[in-house]
């Protein structure tokens, strides 16, 4: 398997992404938009996953290189390769599918619970993961779900936290990619974000619930297999 990663910003990396492909002993690829990165070739490439970063969608006169992305990822919906969205991946497939992307009534920074939709249970992308489970959260933004998206999770804050299309495409709007490292990181860089409010945490709380990492590894891990594990059975049908 060939995994390639569109980034934003050098602290919003795939961490446990990473680490699955490594394991899983997959060909791992990398475009830095930030450094000026090259898309690679479309058979140089069998899984897309589009980070996160603090930008918004719509801010292409300040990150013109947004204008490429978008359409380097909806080709790569287009021809059916496997596409994850983390955060702002998620909010740019959003986009792409024809949902609206705007500011969400809360921001959610830190760890807060989500469920699953009845019919993610019934789904494979999130088989053998809890019905409830607290991911990482740092976003400030949402999006309507896309027309032909099916919503798989939500959570108190915001009612669109995760959706699939079509059987190829996953949206993420939190992270279960993050480790304590990567969130030392997102804090050292939006530290002016952590002011008070409803589901906004502290640094302190933030870097202190080391309970949830293994949790969130251990789903992100179901996730990735599931879809991995999915399309293998595709292919040899």
């Amino acid at each position: 398997m060939r995994i390639h990663t569109l980034e934003h910003v050098p602290f919003e990396g795939p961490a446990n992404i990473g680490a699955w492909a490594k394991e899983r002993g997959h060909m791992f690829s990398r475009t830095l938009l930030h450094e000026g990165g090259k898309f690679p070739r479309w058979d140089e490439f069998d899984w897309l996953v589009v980070m996160g970063g603090p930008m918004n969608v719509y801010e292409v006169e300040k990150y013109p290189w947004l204008i490429a992305e978008r359409n380097f990822i909806e080709k790569a919906i287009a021809e059916k390769k496997i596409v994850l969205g983390v955060c702002l991946g998620a909010q740019l497939i959003a986009d792409i599918l024809g949902g609206n992307v705007y500011k969400n009534h809360h921001k959610e920074i830190g760890w807060f619970p989500v469920q699953l939709t009845e019919k993610a249970k019934k789904g494979y992308i999130f088989a053998g993961a809890p019905e409830c489970f607290t991911p990482f959260h740092w976003h400030g933004e949402t999006f309507d779900l896309p027309p032909g998206c099916t919503r798989l999770a939500e959570s108190e804050g915001c009612s669109n936290q995760a959706f699939e299309y079509k059987g190829t495409v996953v949206g993420l709007q939190f992270h279960l990619e993050s480790t304590q490292e990567s969130i030392k990181q997102l804090i050292d860089h939006g530290g002016s974000e952590l002011v008070k409010g409803q589901y906004i945490q502290t640094k302190e709380t933030m870097l202190s619930q080391t309970d949830h990492l293994l949790a969130i590894e251990q789903t992100m891990t179901k996730v990735l297999d599931n879809i991995q594990k999915e399309h293998t059975t595709q292919k040899l049908k």
